[in-house]
């Protein structure tokens, strides 16, 4: 069912989306500190171009005026073009030393929002940030929501109305009513809350799959319809949820530690989805040996296109 993209392993890959003016799939190696990208048709053996960055990249997306917008460890950048160097829009207001950026993306109006991630892990200290830089205006980085530890699971409804944001060591994805045009979130609440992980379990067979734990909401996306695709960390899976929160799907993966899962192709139904071996055992890796890489198969809805940072 899956094929791993060759060539693609990566530590751990986050934030990919699909091009499609370029029909490439890009995305980021964090501990890496590198985007990736492919040339050439994603069906006859792609070449990976790799571009080095001075720190930990959190995400990142296409700009419309061409190159990319990037969320680094200190501060979110503007590259004009692959391997320019780099011009800082705004600085973080976080600690750099503690916190960095994690997982963002662009809304359909061309704002880009990125979260953080306390790496400390000791208390819910990250934020979830819009940036706003459309028609030239001074870039300007407001917070929107905050109350996590690690700000992953970023998506958007496809109606523009329901903003989701999940905090990974929580387990639990959150959902606001979202006006785009005023940008103002409202009417919070649990989307999603799933089983923590159970004490002393470990991802090894026997005790792994079959032991109850299905991993915690990484990076995520949204179809067509609507429906939401949460990478389950560690849970070795990705699943499908219904708007009105019902599981509809679940898609076991040949990885334990899937990322972020994104929809491309010219018909948006190849789903895509970036995997991480950075800090897994050996016999995990050797037993999932295509950790680390990025695994794509065919879907029957697909999702809906990348959205462009405006500037």
């Amino acid at each position: 069912m899956w094929q791993t993209l060759p060539s693609s392993q990566c530590e751990l890959g986050e934030s990919p989306f699909w091009h499609p003016q370029e029909r490439a799939l890009y995305w980021l190696d964090i501990p890496g500190r590198a985007v990736l990208r492919t040339r050439g048709d994603i069906a006859q053996q792609p070449t990976v171009e790799r571009w080095s960055l001075p720190t930990e990249p959190g995400c990142m997306a296409p700009a419309r005026r061409g190159g990319l917008v990037i969320a680094l460890r200190d501060g979110i950048y503007r590259a004009r073009e692959w391997g320019v160097p780099l011009q800082r829009m705004v600085a973080a207001d976080h600690d750099v030393r503690t916190m960095r950026f994690n997982d963002g993306k662009c809304d359909l109006l061309g704002r880009f929002w990125a979260g953080s991630i306390n790496e400390a892990k000791d208390r819910a200290s990250a934020r979830l940030y819009c940036l706003d830089a459309r028609g030239g205006r001074a870039p300007q980085l407001v917070a929107m929501a905050q109350d996590a530890t690690t700000a992953n699971g970023l998506a958007f409804s496809p109606d523009a109305r329901t903003l989701y944001w999940a905090d990974t060591p929580s387990h639990a994805v959150r959902a606001w009513d979202w006006d785009a045009q005023a940008n103002t979130m409202s009417n919070e609440r649990v989307f999603q809350r799933f089983a923590p992980k159970p004490a002393g379990w470990s991802p090894e067979p026997p005790a792994g799959a079959g032991a109850g734990y299905g991993g915690r909401p990484d990076g995520a996306s949204v179809d067509a319809q609507g429906h939401y695709w949460a990478a389950m960390y560690e849970g070795g899976q990705l699943l499908r949820v219904a708007p009105d929160g019902q599981r509809v799907e679940a898609l076991a993966l040949p990885a334990q530690c899937p990322t972020m899962p994104c929809f491309g192709g010219d018909d948006l139904r190849t789903l895509f989805v970036t995997t991480a071996r950075h800090g897994r055992s050996p016999a995990e890796l050797a037993r999932l040996p295509d950790s680390g890489s990025v695994l794509h198969t065919r879907v029957d809805t697909p999702g809906r296109a990348v959205d462009f940072f405006e500037d």
